[in-house]
């Protein structure tokens, strides 16, 4: 019996696949599907997207396939190991539209002196609200 119960707690969710999730997640907002039009592309509902997002549920190998398929991405863009895994992680933070919005606009502006002040004020009401 104890065999059995350990076997199942192997095959649960761990850190890993929180971050494989977020991974999906940020390129998913990135192309700005939701969860239900790229659940359709897989052929699973909305909420099990949300259990992969969230890491709940673990993405297998064929499925993590299909992700990657479907968000026009190649599968070690989930993974860790290569030069885009640093990039990769510092957009983890980018857990909403929003905060992609700010990114795309603020990326498209040339002027670094523009850049410069932008990012000043930024951090001023930044240090506004602490």
């Amino acid at each position: 019996m104890k065999a059995a119960a350990k076997r199942m707690k192997q095959r649960s969710a761990g850190k890993p696949d929180i971050e494989l999730g977020k991974r999906i997640r940020l390129r998913r907002v990135e192309m700005k599907i939701s969860q239900a039009e790229l659940g359709e592309k897989l052929g699973v509902s909305f909420q099990q997207v949300q259990k992969y997002e969230k890491g709940v549920n673990r993405v297998g190998a064929a499925r993590l396939q299909q992700i990657a398929s479907a968000l026009d991405v190649p599968v070690t863009f989930f993974y860790d190991g290569d030069n885009k895994a640093r990039e990769v992680e510092s957009l983890l933070f980018l857990d909403s539209a929003f905060s992609l919005r700010l990114l795309r606009a603020y990326s498209k502006i040339k002027d670094q002196t523009v850049q410069r002040q932008l990012v000043s004020l930024m951090e001023s009401i930044a240090a506004n609200e602490s």
